[in-house]
């Protein structure tokens, strides 16, 4: 039997295992690059990994601080709000009623002093009237009307006058009648009214008994004393 031989090749022996040694070195390089990258990957995902739930911790504590605002914020507010309403409200009723009581003090001051003023010049026509008439047979009898209706100086002025005025009455036989034609009330207060009167007096005496017509005009001042009103102070205009 003839049995073949190949005869090797030198040059491919001696390439052979070069080339396989530089493939296993090539293979085992890559090897060992593999798990250099996967072990930076696996620590880039663990990096992520451990950066994700301190993200999430942060956002959960922030969420956490911002509900512990809203709700203490409230909790806070609405007692001051109550506080203040309830101190507010009483402030306001007291001061509407202060107002109210003013104003209707002021009413009542008002209508006080207008009904002064009409009872004052009711007194100082009738007063007037009693003042500007007299009768020589009746001389006592209207002094004594007319110091009653007086007060103050104006009946101190009187008393004092009214002795020589009674004896020339009676020795000039003097009558007279006054008439008040309009009057109006200059100024006015509770206890103290000035009043204007206009007055119309016939006059007639023994020296001229036709009797004649004197137009006047008299401030009085009307002063209420013991519950009526009388004239402290006459004056002609």
């Amino acid at each position: 039997m003839v049995v073949a031989t190949a005869k090797k090749d030198p040059e491919v022996e001696a390439e052979t295992p070069e080339d396989t040694g530089d493939d296993a070195s090539a293979e085992k390089t890559q090897v060992e690059d593999k798990p250099a990258e996967d072990s930076e990957d696996v620590d880039e995902a663990a990096t992520d990994d451990g950066d994700e739930p301190a993200d999430e911790d942060d956002e959960e504590s922030d969420n956490a601080l911002l509900k512990s605002k809203r709700v203490k914020t409230p909790l806070l507010k609405r007692p001051w709000r109550q506080y203040v309403r309830r101190s507010i409200m009483p402030l306001l009723l007291i001061a509407s009623l202060a107002v109210s009581g003013f104003l209707g003090w002021q009413q009542w001051q008002e209508h006080q002093v207008k009904v002064a003023g009409q009872q004052a010049q009711q007194a100082a026509i009738a007063y007037a009237q009693v003042l500007t008439s007299i009768d020589s047979n009746k001389v006592d009898e209207n002094f004594r009307q007319v110091l009653d209706g007086a007060t103050g100086e104006f009946k101190d002025m009187y008393t004092q006058s009214s002795v020589q005025l009674r004896q020339l009455l009676i020795d000039n036989k003097a009558s007279a009648h006054g008439v008040v034609i309009d009057s109006a009330i200059q100024s006015e207060s509770t206890n103290k009214v000035v009043v204007l009167v206009f007055i119309d007096q016939t006059v007639a005496n023994s020296a001229s008994p036709d009797p004649r017509i004197d137009r006047s005009r008299i401030k009085m001042t009307m002063e209420k004393v013991d519950g009526r009103w009388r004239a402290s102070k006459v004056q002609l205009l």
